[in-house]
């Protein structure tokens, strides 16, 4: 995928420097199993709890996207627990395919229930293709109490959407200060995603980002103008390919990025368990990862682009300008500018699936988008989607290139923690 980027490109070296490296020498997955537990055993097996845990949160979906990406990382750290060490004298191939099904129904059962008819029946058609015997009734077992353990450990965790998006009121009108965006004026989201508990981060200010490019300042006035330039609804600079970029990203990131993490695993050489663990860290650093950007969010509660151009509220600054007819290409989203929500999900789903598979899967791959029915792209590495994200925000005109990077920068920082911490999540 190429695209003009005037004025907008970023490279992995300069945007996200500042990420630690945390988790290079992470030991995920590193008790190899024997020999039949790899290759195309292994991918058939997490591919089809894969589609169906996607088809399950698909067909019965919560208003948050935070609270499905809960869904999924509990019930594949449930499986990722059950599968990590096998009992001794047991088939490993055996007892892990029958623990990453119990524990993937089991938690699916709790999460979706209305689902229930389909889990039934994809259980019974897994458990169907694994021999009986004791391997079989220890992995079912083992994969039961590690869902219902983890269903319990994260019982009123704060990731409900009543408590995502409770009642908030915003500050009064003022320079810098996000208040409700037209069209709708509609009250914030994700307020309360800061005050969840995370699964890995020690506190949802763990990794707060500095205050955004101050009024007044150099990068203030080129982020605004830039998007005032093409952000615009009627923008003469944005070209076409950069408005099919914006409309292709507009989308849920959650429901974006789980096609690329389905190609990751249907290129993954690795084990069985090496790919619930992959499925399982992905899931739970973009939980954390939503917990911070909330905390980021709503701490330095900095004004949209609409707001800054077109709202009633002056900045001060004489270099900068206000138009009152500006409307920006996409409808604002109803919560803070600092940091791009879009960004944070994709720089920690890149950092994840670049520590743990590496640069790209190995081969092309291609996705769709929910917001450009029947378009696809097709890629080989993972950088590029997170540097179309950025620019895509900014060609929206809902988000300044610093949030944009700042949100990349942030989740970089969540998710290499994430990894850091997998030897604990995955005890």
């Amino acid at each position: 995928m190429t695209t003009d980027r005037t004025r907008t490109s970023i490279s992995r070296r300069t945007v996200l420097a500042a990420a630690p490296a945390a988790a290079a020498g992470i030991a995920v997955g590193a008790a190899a199993p024997a020999a039949a537990e790899t290759g195309s055993s292994a991918s058939e097996a997490v591919l089809s709890w894969f589609d169906t845990t996607n088809a399950a949160v698909t067909a019965a979906p919560a208003p948050t996207q935070v609270t499905n990406s809960r869904t999924w990382a509990i019930a594949w750290l449930a499986a990722a627990r059950a599968v990590r060490r096998v009992p001794h004298g047991v088939n490993a191939n055996h007892y892990r395919t029958a623990a990453l099904a119990a524990a993937v129904h089991r938690a699916l059962s709790d999460l979706a229930p209305t689902q229930q008819a389909a889990l039934d029946t994809a259980l019974e058609a897994a458990l169907d293709a694994v021999p009986d015997g004791r391997a079989k009734r220890k992995g079912v077992a083992a994969g039961v109490e590690r869902a219902d353990d983890l269903l319990s450990e994260r019982s009123g965790d704060g990731l409900d959407p009543a408590s995502v998006s409770p009642a908030y009121t915003p500050p009064a009108a003022a320079p810098g200060v996000w208040q409700p965006t037209p069209p709708a004026f509609a009250p914030a989201a994700q307020s309360g995603t800061r005050f969840a508990v995370p699964f890995a981060l020690d506190s949802a200010d763990q990794f707060r980002l500095e205050a955004p490019p101050a009024i007044g300042t150099p990068q203030y006035r080129a982020d605004l103008e830039e998007v005032r330039i093409y952000g615009g609804l009627d923008s003469t600079a944005r070209t076409q390919e950069q408005t099919d970029t914006a409309q292709f990203w507009l989308g849920s990131s959650f429901t974006l990025y789980n096609p690329v993490l389905r190609a990751a695993l249907e290129h993954h050489t690795g084990s069985l368990r090496a790919q619930v663990e992959l499925v399982a860290l992905f899931h739970v650093a973009s939980v954390d990862t939503q917990i911070a950007t909330s905390d980021s969010k709503y701490a330095h509660l900095w004004w949209r682009p609409v707001t800054a151009i077109a709202g009633g509220v002056e900045d001060g600054d004489p270099a900068t300008v206000q138009d009152p007819s500006w409307t920006p290409l996409h409808t604002t989203p109803s919560h803070p500018d600092y940091p791009s929500g879009h960004n944070t999900y994709s720089g920690s789903a890149e950092e994840v699936l670049t520590q743990l598979v590496g640069d790209g899967p190995g081969a092309a791959y291609t996705i769709p988008s929910p917001s450009a029915p029947g378009v696809t792209r097709t890629y080989t590495t993972w950088n590029p989607l997170t540097a179309e994200n950025v620019d895509a925000r900014v060609w929206s005109g809902i988000h300044t290139r610093s949030a944009d990077l700042a949100g990349v920068e942030l989740s970089r920082n969540v998710a290499a923690h994430v990894l850091s911490r997998a030897g604990d999540l995955l005890a």
